[in-house]
């Protein structure tokens, strides 16, 4: 799977659940919010003031 910005948070859990512990490295807690399954990566990054490209290699490394 290939995981780039716009790639939904609930699918990358639901494909590769090892990914939760690269969101949680980065302090992204609120993994299980509803809202959070349909939210983008790049969403994410920005709401949360991640580096994105920093997240998105940390998540492609897995």
């Amino acid at each position: 799977m290939k995981i780039d910005k716009d790639t939904l948070i609930g699918e990358l859990i639901s494909k590769k659940p090892e990914a939760v512990n690269v969101l949680m490295k980065y302090e992204m807690g609120c993994l299980g919010c509803p809202s959070a399954q349909m939210e983008t990566l790049e969403q994410a990054a920005y709401i949360h003031g991640i580096d994105l490209e920093e997240l998105l290699q940390s998540l492609n490394e897995i």
